[in-house]
């Protein structure tokens, strides 16, 4: 089994340097104190970025979104937008890193005086941490896809537990993934507070019935960069696409199903709660999103004109 995150493993990793707090250290001393908020309570936010063909593609979209969850939580990052994006290319640099990277940026609240809730006891500035690594998506999965399974853990709205916020907080959503791996898939499937199919417990969901693409209505799922990007393709490349609440049963009569991230683009899926889709994989559908997919990036790193 394998999931959307599955990677094949590269030996480039061991001597990539880690960015913290300024300074660039290998990967075996890229440590903080149990102190930190992030330890202690998962408080703060991350974002994740692809560096491809030499350009952090939708660099702009991704250091928006990642303070703009820093904003929501009332947390100061310690450094503009601009600055941080400079420390980002830095390290690429300094690695000398320039396609099939994947990069996970970390900013958590700080060191805590002691380990509690109050965002008044932090006493330093916040930690920044930055992993970049050789990691593409695994071939294979466009020809396997992903099994589904329905979790009885759900998306939560806003004032419980905001799902658009990337936050280190993701323990929810680990619980689904449990639920799904034991059942013998490979990811979850997650229905939002009212039964309507949100997300899944690392990407976003979408479906194909008759040609149309389908996906929840955005209230409850992830705020995610690459599923604004496959609503864009649709509407630019004329594909049907429709946004709402839709059931189970009519995810279960779907022809394909797909699922989005920043790391994965868009993977196909084969089965949902032990039913085969009736689709060869990826669908048509699913495939020509993904070469509207991969066209985008490379115009974003400016390999092909817009």
């Amino acid at each position: 089994m394998a999931g959307s995150q599955d990677y094949a493993a590269d030996p480039r990793n061991e001597h990539v340097k880690i960015y913290l707090n300024g300074a660039l250290v290998p990967r075996a001393e890229a440590k903080v104190s149990i102190f930190d908020a992030g330890y202690v309570l998962g408080d703060g936010v991350w974002e994740g970025f692809r560096l491809h063909k030499g350009t952090v593609v939708f660099a702009d979209r991704h250091f928006d979104r990642l303070y703009a969850g820093a904003k929501s939580i009332d947390m100061d990052i310690g450094m503009a937008k601009a600055e941080l994006a400079a420390e980002l290319d830095r390290m690429l640099a300094e690695n000398g890193m320039s396609d099939g990277v994947h990069i996970r940026l970390m900013v958590t609240r700080g060191l805590k005086k002691t380990p509690n809730q109050d965002p008044r006891h932090t006493i330093s500035k916040a930690t920044i941490a930055i992993a970049a690594e050789y990691k593409l998506p695994s071939p294979e999965l466009a020809r396997t896809g992903l099994s589904l399974f329905t979790s009885t853990i759900r998306c939560s709205p806003p004032d419980m537990f905001d799902m658009r916020l990337n936050s280190h907080s993701r323990l929810n959503l680990i619980q689904a993934l449990i639920q799904a791996i034991k059942a013998g898939a490979d990811e979850a499937l997650m229905l939002d507070p009212h039964g309507f199919v949100s997300s899944c417990n690392a990407t976003n969901f979408f479906f194909v019935t008759n040609g149309e693409v389908r996906t929840s209505s955005g209230a409850y799922c992830f705020n995610g960069i690459t599923r604004a990007h496959v609503i864009e393709l649709c509407e630019r490349h004329g594909v049907p696409i429709r946004l709402g609440n839709f059931t189970l049963a009519e995810v279960y009569d779907a022809d394909e199903a797909f699922v989005t991230g920043t790391f994965g683009g868009l993977t196909p899926i084969r089965r949902i709660d032990g039913r085969d889709l009736p689709t060869a994989l990826p669908g048509p559908v699913t495939a020509r999103l993904r070469r509207h997919y991969a066209d985008l990036m490379d115009e974003d790193a400016g390999v092909i004109e817009a």
